[in-house]
């Protein structure tokens, strides 16, 4: 039978059958035979959201017209009829991996296969296949992930349950595809926890825009990283996915974005720069300084080191009780504990069992999960990491996903109390409200990328000092916490950052904020300090509206009634670069003009350059 008469009887048989009819062994040696030769895979980059490194390709299949099929799915739908899904997920595994190894770059990355779950039901499977396809070529096992798809249910959920240990048992890293839409994903999480998950792109899509997709996504991130498990967001289209991805906190990217799935291999790039410059080198979110201040270069244990080296790792070093496992591209592992190794320390045979190969012990028996962070995490992040794991002796800290060093439990808490000080020396002791140092880190940060939209608010007290002279420093103080309070009140808390330039001058920082909510949140604010503020004075002065103090020359005169000048600039999305410099100067003359308004407010924005609104 042809595989075009074999097809067409295909679309006849019902998509559900209980019990798969097994075609002759030539048709079957057949279709295997000329789907290896006509099929090919395309290969997509997944990266590093931190420095666009590329960390693994996935295999996509190409060329399924060729034998027929409309779509991809149905070779494997035509395959699963005839009892042939594990023979076909072989043979096509075997045609991605001999492509695979011929890259320059093959033993430093991964290659993530998909499996058709239907093929681990097979009574035929034979999940050491993959392992002798891979080292065929030459290739260590750690090259080869797995990826489970969860959109698929299976008839037996104990076998794809098992699933993940039994690829894992031969070095393999084990992905879920898709997760998020199917059936099996937060079981597989729970009981055999795999090493990546990737998250599926209905909640990526428009996340940027879509605020409950963006906490569904985050839930799932960081029910993962304390699960020790990467994340890749896959299906990344538009700059704005790709940020928002990053903020919530995914490892690795994949999507049209970086690059579309290609079949020429010479395509395919080590880095991929043009993500980095998308990003405009955005400044880390923490304080990789601290950080580095306080880390162990704890030596660490190579993945392939033979069982019976470990004993002498911890004799040669006898104040150490664990040491990180890295594999050969040093990516952290987790870490070996001195503890979970007491069974063979204290057997008058436990060095000859671990030796033993007939036994086939390995490192990786004893590898303890261990919490990561790159070494730019937000400090606080790094802390509700190591304050998940109950058992952890600190957190292993990386940089491009390679292993640096080791914070340890009690140099978390250094970070933590250097962190706290140098947060004390900019803080404002009145208002509590940043200074000066981190207001010109937010403004720097707006100004070097554009592809967000930010509204830079500065506000300055109109007649303070006439107040503060004639009610005295306390009451001055009261007209300053209640503006702070004001300004925590009324601008929203998501993506705004609320400072305090020092004196009766503040600053407020929003992201994605238009106009007309810019101006709204501006003159609710003058508005409610100007009503609340007259309680401050004297019924006297609420009536005539005015004090009587003091000028800079010594001379009396009347003085209105408090009020705030505020100077809007909005920079849209896609503007112009400026300099710090040529900000500040707009900013004075903005704060200059708004004195002389009788709203107190003058907004500029700043597109091709300021222009006046």
């Amino acid at each position: 039978m042809s595989i075009e008469t074999a097809y067409d009887r295909q679309l006849s048989l019902a998509p559900h059958r209980d019990a798969a009819p097994y075609a002759g062994e030539a048709e079957a040696q057949a279709f295997l035979e000329e789907a290896c030769r006509v099929c090919d895979f395309a290969f997509q980059p997944i990266v590093n959201a931190h420095s666009g490194t590329c960390f693994g390709l996935e295999a996509l299949l190409r060329g399924h017209e060729n034998l027929g099929f409309r779509e991809i799915h149905e070779i494997f739908d035509y395959a699963h009829e005839r009892g042939w899904s594990h023979r076909l997920d072989a043979a096509l595994r075997g045609v991605a991996i001999e492509k695979f190894s011929r890259l320059s770059n093959a033993s430093e990355i991964r290659l993530f296969f998909n499996v058709d779950n239907r093929a681990i039901q097979s009574p035929e499977f034979d999940p050491g296949e993959a392992s002798r396809a891979i080292r065929q070529y030459g290739l260590p096992v750690r090259s080869l992930c797995i990826e489970l798809s969860e959109r698929h249910e299976i008839a037996s959920t104990f076998l794809l349950a098992r699933a993940p240990g039994t690829y894992r048992a031969q070095s393999f890293s084990v992905a879920i595809d898709d997760f998020g839409a199917g059936y099996a994903g937060f079981k597989l999480l729970y009981q055999h926890q795999p090493d990546f998950i990737k998250i599926d792109r209905f909640f990526i899509s428009g996340i940027h825009a879509d605020p409950k997709k963006k906490l569904f996504a985050s839930k799932i991130v960081s029910l993962a990283h304390v699960l020790h498990i990467m994340v890749i967001a896959e299906g990344v289209e538009t700059e704005k996915e790709f940020l928002a991805c990053k903020d919530i906190g995914c490892d690795l990217m994949q999507g049209y974005l970086i690059q579309r799935p290609i079949t020429d291999t010479a395509a395919l790039q080590h880095t991929y720069d043009h993500i980095l410059s998308r990003r405009d080198m955005r400044a880390r979110k923490g304080d990789p300084r601290i950080v580095e201040a306080k880390l162990e270069i704890l030596p660490t244990m190579p993945i392939d080191m033979p069982p019976g080296n470990i004993f002498e790792q911890f004799r040669q070093n006898k104040r150490l009780t664990f040491f990180p496992v890295i594999d050969a591209n040093g990516h952290p592992l987790g870490v070996v504990k001195e503890e979970d190794l007491k069974e063979y320390t204290y057997s008058n045979y436990g060095k000859e069992l671990l030796t033993n190969k007939r036994l086939g012990f390995s490192l990786r028996q004893f590898v303890s999960p261990c919490p990561i962070a790159e070494i730019d995490t937000e400090i606080d992040e790094i802390l509700e990491k190591f304050s998940l794991n109950e058992n952890s002796e600190g957190v292993i800290i990386v940089d491009d996903l390679r292993y640096v060093g080791f914070l340890s439990a009690r140099s978390l808490l250094q970070v933590i109390n250097e962190k706290n000080i140098a947060s004390a020396r900019d803080e404002n002791p009145l208002t509590r409200l940043p200074g000066n140092t981190k207001i010109t880190a937010f403004v720097s940060a707006a100004l070097a990328q554009n592809e967000e939209s930010y509204a830079l608010l500065f506000f300055d007290f109109d007649n303070f000092k006439p107040f503060n002279d004639v009610y005295g420093f306390r009451q001055g103080d009261r007209a300053i916490l209640l503006f702070a309070d004001l300004m925590r009140k009324i601008i929203p808390h998501s993506g705004a950052f609320l400072g305090h330039v020092g004196g009766d001058d503040f600053f407020a920082g929003i992201k994605n904020s238009d106009f007309d909510s810019t101006m709204r949140i501006v003159t609710t604010l003058l508005a409610d300090f100007k009503h609340q503020v007259e309680t401050f004075y004297d019924r006297n002065a609420r009536e005539a509206g005015f004090i009587v103090s003091k000028d800079r020359e010594g001379q009396p005169r009347r003085f209105p009634l408090m009020t705030v000048s505020a100077a809007v600039l909005l920079m849209p999305p896609h503007r112009d670069r400026a300099s710090l410099d040529v900000i500040t100067r707009l900013i004075a003359d903005l704060k200059k003009d708004a004195k002389a308004r009788i709203d107190g407010i003058c907004a500029a924005s700043h597109v091709d350059g300021p222009s006046s609104i």
